[in-house]
Formats: C-alpha cells, structure tokens, sequence
C-alpha cells in the first residue's frame, strides 16, 4: 500500500495544527501569544499559574484579557481572592468594574464555587486561588470551564509544579517577572523563559 491509500484508507492518523482547529485568545502580550501555540489563552479550558509568592504580577498577567472581556460587556469573577481587589486600580487596568464579581467564601467552599462559576455558562472567565486541590479537582475545573465555554484561571502555589495537573496551559511566574510555560495545548512549550513588559 501506499501512504495515500493509508490515509484514505484511514489506516494512519493523518494529524493537524492545533492553531488550524482552534486559535486561542490573546493575552495582552505579543511575546507571549507569539510562543504559544494557540496563539494565547486556550478556549474553554483552564490555564494554571504558578507564583512562587502572591503578588508578582500575576494579575497584570491577566488584566488585559479580564480588561477586554469586560469592556465586552461580559461577566469576569474572582473567587475567593486571598486580598481584598482595590477598585480603582482595576478601574485604571481598563476592567469596567459592573462586569467585575468577587464570590467571597471560605477556603472549603472555594473550589466547589469555582468549579459552579466555571460551569455555568455565565462567565466568561473566572479567577481562581485554589490552594489544596490536587489533580482530580483540577481536572473537575478543567471540565467545568469546558462545559462552560470560559476561561478559567487557577493562580496556585509553585510547590504545586511537580504534581501532575491536567490544565490545559501551566505557566510558571518566577520572581524577576519571566514566565516559563511548563505545559501548553498543541504544540511543546518554548525552550526558554518569557519576558513580559
């Protein structure tokens, strides 16, 4: 037989580009859309973000994105943020705040409210600070923002980077604001770490 008769035959896998199946949502930031290979966030899916401490600029990772969307007019929450969000400088950040909810709750009910958020159809994205879930939880996340057609962002510790998580991107922030992209759908991560301004 030939290759042709295999793959007509469908004998063989005949594989494609991710970016040809689905192109991803833009970050805000050209050096990271351009290293991934989606083209940004992927759709409906969770993305991890690990933070050797809070508050190393992973909200102005994502501003951008949560900017556009509620500029948009559409719904962004925070879940269980472990700081009290400052308006005004989200305002200044480009979010227009009507569009902005905060779902305070205690650490127990955090991830089942966020998993709600994540599923329900409503949101288009939601921010999340889940600090015990272990892989089957983020894996109910990953589901639940599938299930929702939203984003959905988990902002966890980085002693968390050696356990397997089925996020469908897994982005590192390391302390002098690079970014090392440690899993991404469609395609390897990039060979060396990332500067975002």
């Amino acid at each position: 037989m030939t290759l042709h008769e295999l793959v007509a035959g469908q004998h063989v896998w005949h594989g494609r580009s991710a970016r040809a199946l689905e192109d991803g949502i833009p970050t805000g930031f050209s050096v990271l859309d351009e290293a991934l290979p989606l083209g940004g966030w992927p759709k409906a899916a969770l993305t991890e973000v690990l933070l050797p401490a809070d508050g190393l600029g992973e909200i102005a990772l994502l501003q951008p994105t949560l900017a556009r969307l509620t500029q948009a007019r559409q719904r962004v929450v925070l879940v269980a943020p472990p700081y009290i969000p400052y308006a005004p400088a989200w305002r200044a950040g480009g979010v227009r705040l009507p569009y902005l909810d905060i779902v305070e709750t205690d650490p127990k009910q955090a991830l089942w409210a966020f998993e709600q958020c994540l599923r329900s159809g409503s949101c288009a994205a939601v921010v999340g600070w889940p600090r015990n879930a272990d892989q089957h939880a983020l894996r109910r996340l990953q589901v639940a923002a599938d299930t929702g057609q939203a984003l959905g962002f988990a902002l966890r510790d980085r002693k968390h980077a050696d356990q397997a998580s089925p996020a469908a991107l897994r982005l590192e922030l390391g302390q002098d604001r690079q970014i090392h992209v440690r899993k991404c759908r469609g395609g390897n991560p990039p060979a060396r770490a990332l500067t975002v301004q």
